[in-house]
């Protein structure tokens, strides 16, 4: 990594586990709507393309969307969805493990940040501000911010841009294939974290260029202290 230079993560799965808050503002969802609600390891496996994807699934009650599902009810219940989740964004959601420490420590030692997730943009300062990682990011791309969100290698070319830097000087940190596909499409690398929403997949069948266990991982490969 000694080419490095700027270091893009995902939010939820990676940096956050805000699974619980998903799942309840889910379920008041469907709830509200009359539909089945599920339980917490299920709608686990249904993030990870953003929210109107996840009503879908919820919606389907399965990763499979229902394609006879109307476009008007879909939107109608993703309104609905965002209604709930405003209110429950950051209520039971927590930070993963050493990924404060990390990105602290990253920031310090003079490496450009940014946040790329497919979570809707209105809904990140509450949560980074909550965990007091909001000021260690440089940009912040949600899934609305562009014409397309991952797996489309986009907002990682615009991160690019906006910082002036190569693909060859950045690395893409998430815990889902869209992550690494994005990656891979944009010529950058990308860390593959084990531990958060790939629908029950294992990371390294997308072959990330490195697969941790643990988000402080990187300051040891970077020789950079914990």
């Amino acid at each position: 990594m000694r080419d490095i230079n700027t270091f893009l993560f995902d939010l939820d799965g990676t940096l956050v586990d805000s699974v619980p808050d998903l799942a309840t503002s889910l379920n008041l969802t469907l709830a509200e709507l009359g539909e089945a609600q599920f339980s917490l390891p299920e709608i686990r496996a249904w993030v990870g393309n953003g929210a109107k994807m996840l009503v879908h699934r919820g919606l389907s009650g399965s990763h499979e969307v229902d394609n006879s599902i109307s476009e008007t009810y879909l939107n109608n219940a993703l309104e609905v969805f965002l209604r709930h989740y405003e209110k429950y964004v950051c209520d039971a959601s927590t930070l993963y493990p050493n990924v404060s420490d990390t990105l602290h420590t990253l920031k310090q030692s003079g490496f450009n940040l940014a946040l790329v997730t497919n979570k809707p943009k209105a809904f990140v300062p509450a949560i980074l501000e909550s965990f007091s990682i909001n000021h260690l990011f440089d940009l912040c791309i949600g899934g609305d911010s562009l014409e397309e969100k991952k797996p489309s290698p986009l907002p990682l070319l615009h991160v690019c841009e906006v910082f002036n830097v190569s693909p060859s000087q950045c690395v893409m940190v998430g815990d889902s294939k869209n992550d690494i596909l994005a990656a891979k499409a944009a010529n950058m690398r990308s860390i593959g974290l084990t531990y958060g929403y790939n629908y029950g997949q294992d990371i390294s069948i997308f072959r990330p260029d490195w697969v941790m266990d643990d988000i402080g991982n990187m300051l040891d490969i970077l020789s950079l202290s914990h």
